[in-house]
């Protein structure tokens, strides 16, 4: 179930369904991951990641005019996905990331087996962070599924 073609089924392999063309994208650890991006993650929580996807990339074909997520990652020891977007985090960008979230919902929902999800949506900032007022910015992002983490996605966020 989930381990096409004799893989083993890592949290993000065993989500996707087998005809799916994201198989193919699927990287080990942090594989899918730009550099700068996996400098977003601490680095004790890096190895706990047994796959990841750029699905920004992946699901760009017939989306390429719609916002799209950047990744999804598969946490080994809870066996779980969740999804990663790295950007700038300042007021006007809140109703982007909540409308990539909404896209990446959409354009997944072919390639997720029954009964698979993502666990958790996570924001991570690139450069300075920016909200003008900083305890709407989380409450707003929390109601729309989404945690903002800062500079640095921990091990702490996971739990």
């Amino acid at each position: 179930m989930g381990a096409s073609k004799g893989r083993k089924a890592t949290p993000v392999r065993a989500a996707l369904v087998d005809n799916s063309h994201l198989l193919n994208l699927i990287q080990e650890g942090l594989g899918a991951l730009k550099s700068s991006d996996k400098a977003l993650i601490a680095a004790e929580l890096k190895s706990a990641f047994l796959d990841s996807i750029d699905i920004d990339t992946g699901l760009r074909a017939g989306h390429d005019q719609e916002n799209r997520w950047d990744y999804l990652l598969g946490h080994g020891a809870r066996e779980v996905v969740v999804a990663l977007e790295t950007h700038a985090a300042r007021q006007g960008e809140i109703r982007t990331i909540i409308r990539k979230r909404r896209a990446a919902l959409e354009q997944l929902r072919p390639h997720l087996r029954a009964g698979s999800k993502i666990t958790a949506w996570f924001w991570v900032a690139t450069g300075s962070v920016r909200f003008a007022d900083t305890e709407k910015a989380p409450r707003i992002l929390d109601q729309n599924g989404i945690t903002f983490v800062d500079r640095c996605l921990k091990g702490a966020h996971l739990r």
